[in-house]
């Protein structure tokens, strides 16, 4: 059986990491069709390269650079249509999976990532306009924007939460989430239909880490390439534990739906490693996996669907233990790869806007 389709059999989700009008013309349809595909993720980078490609844009572009609008408005006009029209290729998914599937991420401006009310009013604006029940809006996960995020669980948003790299991001957009689904139940709001995701980023994390490795040099290169899956099974228990537990059961008793962990950046970077290896090993429940086109072409054509993502816990633990012990500080690494994940996506709008002026 097609790998992809046997993932989803063991729980988890493939969305594809890539939005654009070429993919909405004919192949995101077959992805659906034949892969399975449940969903779709999009950044600033990927509609700087998309637009920049001028591949159904020209037309639409050369009619707003006539118009009085800001760059951001302009993005804003070539980026919501094409949510709207993948939404609605998603609708049947969403329909038949009773909201799990199907959903479209459309990300606030990346200029917003540490002002609270902007990136509320934004969130509450781009999914307005946006107008589809399987639209996400994300929203990178910094302390200014965490209270944003809240509320707008508590408005009844779906919501994907970025730019994770550690654990105590996932203890903190935990805590959001849940604090979102109390406001949204004490004010009379119904949490079946509030769906969200928590995106994880890994190849970044053993990139930076094996870096550090190297510098040590030693018994410390054994540890190479395993830091990110460590962190991520690790991640993964507590934040089960945790959804399943008392300190939850009034929300799953009002029919909330966990927050999902979402594993990001799975393409891996170092040609030294398997290119499915971000899937290969961490299949399981209540799981999503947003793959870039290659790795999910890779995958469909030579990946291993197993659920391991929750064996070797001990290993795992291990494996993290000894990170600490050579001096790898992991918290200290995921602030410091969400400071450059926030410097990237920022470069990406400012070249995005640059074509749009």
């Amino acid at each position: 059986m097609n790998p992809l389709l046997q993932a989803k059999q063991l729980g988890q989700r493939i969305w594809l990491d890539n939005l654009s009008r070429e993919l909405l013309a004919g192949p995101l349809q077959k992805l659906i069709t034949e892969d399975g595909l449940a969903g779709v993720t999009s950044n600033p980078a990927i509609f700087q390269k998309s637009i920049s490609s001028g591949a159904g844009y020209a037309d639409d572009l050369a009619r707003l650079k006539t118009q009085d609008l800001s760059t951001e408005q302009r993005f804003e006009a070539l980026a919501v249509p094409d949510v709207q029209r993948a939404c609605d290729l998603f609708a049947s998914s969403y329909q038949a999976s009773e909201g799990l599937d199907g959903y479209v991420s459309l990300e606030v401006s990346p200029y917003l990532a540490r002002d609270t009310q902007g990136t509320e009013a934004a969130a509450k604006r781009l999914w307005a306009a946006i107008a589809r029940p399987n639209a996400m809006i994300k929203i990178p996960a910094t302390p200014e924007s965490l209270p944003a995020f809240t509320a707008a669980i508590a408005a009844g948003i779906n919501v994907n939460v970025t730019l994770m790299f550690g654990q105590q991001h996932c203890d903190a957009v935990f805590d959001a989430y849940v604090a979102g689904l109390r406001q949204r139940l004490a004010q009379g709001g119904d949490l079946r239909h509030v769906q969200s995701v928590a995106s994880l980023f890994l190849s970044r994390v053993d990139t930076l880490i094996d870096g550090k490795l190297d510098a040590i040099g030693g018994e410390a290169l054994s540890l190479k390439g395993q830091a990110a899956i460590a962190m991520v099974r690790v991640a993964y228990a507590g934040w089960m534990a945790r959804w399943h537990s008392d300190e939850c059961a009034d929300l799953r008793a009002a029919g909330a739906n966990i927050q999902r962990l979402l594993w990001a950046s799975t393409g891996t970077k170092n040609p030294a490693y398997p290119d499915t290896l971000y899937v290969d090993e961490l299949i399981g429940p209540s799981t999503v996996n947003t793959l870039p086109d290659a790795t999910l072409a890779a995958f469909r054509d030579h990946g291993t669907a197993t659920a391991k993502l929750t064996h070797g816990q001990e290993e795992a633990q291990a494996v993290l233990a000894k990170l600490a012990a050579a001096g790898i500080d992991m918290h200290a690494v995921a602030v410091q790869l969400q400071v450059d994940g926030l410097k990237l996506f920022d470069e990406a709008f400012d070249k995005l806007l640059a074509l749009l002026a």
